[in-house]
């Protein structure tokens, strides 16, 4: 058996697979470093088709290559170029496939604008918890205003571009300049005040408030919350057009519309006359079109309606002709039935005469059957006579006044009832006795 020094025995150190080795490497890394933030100008930026995003982070001694996935990247406010001074948040790594060291990108941020960008951050999150940005009380700027209000400063660029682009889209409205610093400590609070100007004079009908690009700090007035609290209070629609399409501000989230440049808040801000004048063309065309043929359906109802037409004189001829036409077929009418009503009625006299010289045949029978009523009335009458006295006599014994005059009383309650059964009565009860003569009182003493 080999031995080693000291004549003890001797093991040979552990092979390590290559992947245990960098694996283990990998582990150690991110457990001891962790998350952190890195500072450097990208390079070498690439897309892939997978949508992550491959680019080396380097300063003037070193270099390392960073990876910043799809779905994290979808977040980041600005576009990564070449070049570009950035901090990256990631995590210290190395890609085992091919042992390369590499920082897993979290977040990242222009660099030398961390404080402020999540000072940014904290102001939007507040203001759109508070509903400052809800789109249900933001309104829609006139469709055709006649006088636009401009914040912005007199020695600003964008100016020059809102003005050119008003006086070419609509030349007959008027603009007023509401001039305010728009970069530096007081900028602020002079958008502020420029704003609230505005709604006190009550002279124009939108409001734009703009200026031109510039870095993340430049634009930093229009985030303060005393420009956002003027946007959200002012009676007056505004109209955000600060810096470039990339750009974004809390101005443009408190805004009743934002524009991604000054030119293009100008473009919204007013119609295009133009467009106006084309579209009023079209109109006057239609017009003129559907005024021809109402025009032409006219003339031919008139037209149709003139042949129809005849001349009054000739109109009363016709109704006179008629008129002696119809008058002479009812002189006509009327003889021939006067003289057919004339016959009838000598026919009818004659039949009538007549008549009433032939005796009538039902004289000597009408004679008799009265003669034969009347006997048999006077017999009937009789028999009735006799059944009626008999029935006088039946009811003059059932008569409860003739039992009454046998000695007899009639007891009855005081409400009228018959007393017919002990039953119905009780001691102290008062009852009526009726005689065959008069009438009295009495207390029911006792009952059996």
């Amino acid at each position: 058996m080999p031995s080693g020094p000291g004549n003890g025995p001797y093991s040979p150190p552990p092979v390590l697979p290559v992947s245990l080795l960098v694996s283990s490497a990998r582990l150690l890394l991110e457990r001891q470093l962790g998350l952190a933030w890195v500072a450097g100008e990208i390079s070498d930026c690439r897309r892939a088709t997978s949508g992550h995003l491959y680019f080396k982070l380097k300063d003037a001694a070193a270099q390392v290559q960073c990876v910043f996935l799809r779905y994290k990247a979808q977040g980041v406010g600005f576009e990564l170029k070449n070049g570009l001074a950035v901090e990256v948040r990631a995590t210290p790594s190395i890609y085992e496939a091919r042992g390369e060291f590499q920082l897993n990108v979290e977040t990242i941020r222009l660099a030398g604008m961390g404080a402020l960008y999540e000072r940014f951050v904290k102001v939007k999150e507040r203001l759109e918890a508070a509903g400052w940005f809800s789109e249900a009380r933001k309104r829609r700027p006139p469709a055709y205003p006649r006088a636009i209000g401009i914040v912005t400063s007199p020695r600003a660029a964008a100016l020059s571009d809102v003005l050119t682009t008003l006086s070419r889209r609509s030349p007959a409205s008027r603009i007023v300049v509401y001039p305010a610093s728009v970069q530096g400590d007081a900028a602020a609070a002079e958008i502020a005040a420029a704003i609230a100007l505005a709604n006190r004079r009550r002279e124009v009908d939108v409001l734009i408030v703009c200026r031109g690009g510039g870095s993340f700090e430049d634009l930093w007035p229009f985030n303060e919350e005393i420009v956002a609290r003027a946007v959200l209070e002012s009676a007056v629609p505004v109209i955000s057009g600060v810096g470039h399409e990339t750009d974004f501000t809390i101005c443009d989230f408190v805004a009743d519309l934002r524009a991604p440049t000054p030119t293009a808040a100008a473009t919204l801000a007013v119609p295009d006359r133009a467009a106006l004048a084309h579209r009023l063309e079209q109109i006057a065309r239609r017009i003129m079109r559907m005024t021809e043929h109402t025009l032409s359906s006219r003339i031919q109802r008139v037209d149709h309606a003139s042949q129809r037409l005849i001349h009054p004189a000739a109109r009363l001829a016709q109704q006179r002709e008629r008129t002696a036409a119809l008058g002479q077929r009812m002189a006509r009418v009327w003889r021939h039935r006067f003289a057919s009503d004339q016959r009838a009625a000598a026919n009818l006299c004659g039949r009538l005469v007549r008549e009433l010289r032939a005796p009538l045949p039902q004289t000597a029978r009408l004679a008799s059957a009265i003669e034969t009523w009347r006997r048999r009335g006077r017999e009937r009458i009789a028999r009735h006579a006799v059944r009626l006295d008999a029935l006088a006599q039946s009811l003059a014994h059932l008569s409860p006044e003739a039992v009454l005059t046998r000695g007899y009383a009639l007891v009855t309650t005081l409400e009228g009832t018959v007393v017919f059964d002990a039953k119905q009565v009780a001691p102290s009860d008062t009852v009526l006795l009726r005689f065959a003569r008069g009438g009295a009182e009495a207390t029911i003493t006792r009952s059996e």
